[in-house]
């Protein structure tokens, strides 16, 4: 990767050299045609390539991002480059109202909801423990796993309808930490938990839920977080000895909402480059 920086969290996708591959590898078949994506964070990094495979399948698109315009927009354009529909709501998924808001839009534009995407996070470096500002701490958790459970609940009732599921984005960082990013590490081990707990509490409601563990992914996020010589190096820590790209991921979403993974609750995929870690 190129050495670069952005002070802005998230971090904009337009600005980045090179540009994540976010494009789908194949030419859909309307696997989740007339069916309804609620995704927060879908307007670039992974929720970019998530959105736009669910389109490439026929599904309509409802794109939840916190203030970066121009990847939104651009997005939504690529959505209905492949004939499907989007919806962009703007927003902090930190704020309960805000969620709620966010489900109604949805509701009121698409008329249900088949498969909720909690995406969104952020992440801060912060090397010494003792130094991660109570202002941090509860920033990350508020978007990181606060927002997971603000937008279930509201979605929830909606996924009941259509016997739908929920998709979960944790990270590798849930199962080997990271001295780096304590505080986001923590909420991604939380979000592992709470997809294991949730997927047995709807169970019986025929809700599936289900998550996915990423490793280094060149996404926003990271030039946004680290400096120029940590962005250079990125990745290449891994058994594959690269960063993954944003569409290498986002199969591992579409096939958890598929009838092939019709049998599936509780679980994690492990796109990471080859991390063996226990899952």
């Amino acid at each position: 990767m190129e050495p670069q920086t952005q002070e802005h969290q998230p971090g904009k996708e337009h600005k980045m050299s090179p540009k994540p591959n976010f494009m789908p590898f194949y030419e859909g078949v309307h696997k989740f045609l007339d069916q309804v994506v609620l995704i927060s964070g879908g307007d670039s990094g992974i929720g970019r390539a998530v959105s736009l495979a669910f389109a490439n399948e026929g599904a309509s698109i409802a794109v939840i991002y916190k203030d970066e315009d121009k990847d939104a927009n651009e997005t939504k354009a690529m959505i209905e480059s492949f004939g499907s529909k989007c919806l962009l709501i703007r927003g902090d998924i930190g704020e309960k109202t805000f969620c709620s808001e966010a489900v109604n839009k949805t509701i009121s534009a698409f008329g249900r909801i088949d498969v909720l995407i909690n995406n969104a996070a952020e992440q801060h470096v912060e090397e010494e423990f003792t130094k991660i500002s109570q202002e941090q701490l509860l920033q990350t958790f508020k978007t990181n796993i606060y927002s997971y459970f603000y937008l279930t609940q509201e979605a929830l009732p909606h996924i009941e309808k259509v016997n739908g599921c929920i998709i979960n984005n944790a990270s590798v960082t849930a199962y080997k930490g990271n001295p780096k990013l304590m505080d986001y590490s923590s909420t991604k081990g939380a979000i592992v938990s709470l997809t294991r707990s949730l997927s047995q509490s709807l169970a019986e409601k025929k809700v599936r839920v289900n998550a996915v563990a990423p490793g280094p992914i060149w996404t926003p996020l990271i030039p946004a977080s680290f400096n120029e010589k940590q962005v250079e190096e990125f990745g290449k820590d891994t058994p594959l000895k690269r960063a993954g790209q944003p569409n290498e991921v986002a199969g591992c979403f579409t096939w958890l909402a598929s009838k092939e993974a019709s049998y599936m609750t509780g679980q994690v995929l492990h796109p990471n480059g080859g991390t063996i870690v226990d899952s």
